[in-house]
């Protein structure tokens, strides 16, 4: 897959937010802004959204012969899962903070002229009792129709977004997602080759553990994380990860670990030294065993102050990011490999791909 524009910031469109809107299309995008933006790519125009726990992410895509191509993104951390832990409740600051990027999403979407797309919520609106109201809000605020998707999606869209980071030559894959509110593991076989298109992931087990890096660190805290309090992360994680340990480690002769998060994208770039994070440079990259624990190492012996400081991972991670890596060493405990890819790809990209297989852009698998 490669990349025309990468993530970029902004707010664009905030007086039309409480604007009254017509009918909905069956994707998510309201019939007037279909109208509007470049209309001779409106049909080939895909786009996938993905509303986590701590961040909102969008693709914008066009087909290729064999994948696709992105054509504009979009990134902000926006915590819309601040608290839920303890409140149950997505806060009026996060609802804000949300409808804020999405409206950017929204304008995005209607100025590349995007005729299908999908658009998912995760963790938070899962865990949240006022997850529905929120939604409701979305579709009347920015006019965008969510999708609150199930643990089980969410581990199909990563496998199916990470499939071609496989390596050929391995007999099997543990791919995991850390996210902000809750954390998937999934084992794969080698991935089914169609013809046409990215190859199909064969998903083997699959779990969702109960724990991301917001919750942990709101429980655990973020900023100081002493030794005693990192370990007591990893053996909370370790507990849930135990049960798919035991019914998945069993033929794992020749495997490696396949990680789809901030967390490893954020290892992958201080190993690196990077001083700017250049997703090229990250994307399918390998770490060894060694290399993580020296970088996870490293992040423990900074103050807040200096991981905040890192470009990889900056004032908005800094308070996450150890947390991150008490989730990885908690599945590295039972899955220990000599070597494990490094995926700055994930739901987005498993939406993309299921959408285009869907509509038969690359023919008969």
């Amino acid at each position: 897959m490669s990349e025309e524009a990468p993530p970029t910031g902004g707010l664009d469109g905030r007086g039309a937010s409480r604007r009254r809107w017509p009918r909905r299309t069956p994707y998510g995008i309201r019939r007037d802004d279909l109208r509007g933006g470049v209309s001779e790519h409106a049909g080939n125009t895909y786009a996938a959204l993905d509303l986590g726990t701590n961040n909102c992410r969008l693709l914008i895509a066009r087909p290729t012969a064999d994948g696709f191509r992105v054509v504009d993104a979009f990134s902000r951390i926006i915590r819309l899962g601040e608290g839920v832990a303890a409140s149950r409740r997505i806060s009026e600051a996060a609802i804000t903070r949300a409808v804020d990027a999405l409206l950017v999403c929204r304008d995005k979407m209607r100025a590349r002229g995007v005729k299908r797309a999908r658009l998912i919520a995760t963790e938070a609106c899962r865990a949240a009792e006022n997850g529905e109201t929120f939604r409701a809000r979305v579709a009347e605020q920015a006019g965008l129709e969510l999708e609150i998707v199930d643990s089980a999606t969410e581990a199909r869209l990563a496998a199916a977004g990470c499939t071609e980071l496989f390596d050929p030559v391995a007999s099997g894959v543990i791919l995991f997602d850390i996210g902000g509110g809750s954390s998937e593991l999934v084992r794969l076989g080698r991935p089914n080759g169609g013809r046409h298109g990215p190859p199909l992931p064969d998903i083997l087990g699959w779990t969702s553990l109960p724990v991301g890096v917001v919750t942990l660190a709101e429980r655990y805290g973020g900023k100081s994380v002493p030794r005693e309090v990192y370990d007591a992360m990893v053996d909370e994680v370790a507990g849930f990860v135990a049960k798919f340990a035991a019914d998945h480690r069993s033929g794992l002769d020749d495997f490696h670990m396949l990680g789809t998060s901030g967390t490893v994208t954020t290892i992958a770039g201080v190993f690196l030294k990077l001083r700017r994070y250049d997703r090229r440079r990250v994307d399918g990259c390998w770490l060894s065993d060694q290399q993580i624990s020296r970088v996870v190492g490293e992040l423990m012996a900074m103050s807040f102050d200096e991981r905040a400081a890192n470009p990889c991972i900056g004032t908005e991670r800094a308070d996450l990011v150890l947390a991150g890596c008490a989730i990885l060493d908690a599945i590295r405990r039972f899955f220990p490999c000599p070597r494990l890819r490094v995926a700055d790809r994930g739901l987005r990209e498993g939406m993309l791909v299921e959408m285009m297989r869907a509509d038969g852009v690359w023919g008969a698998a």
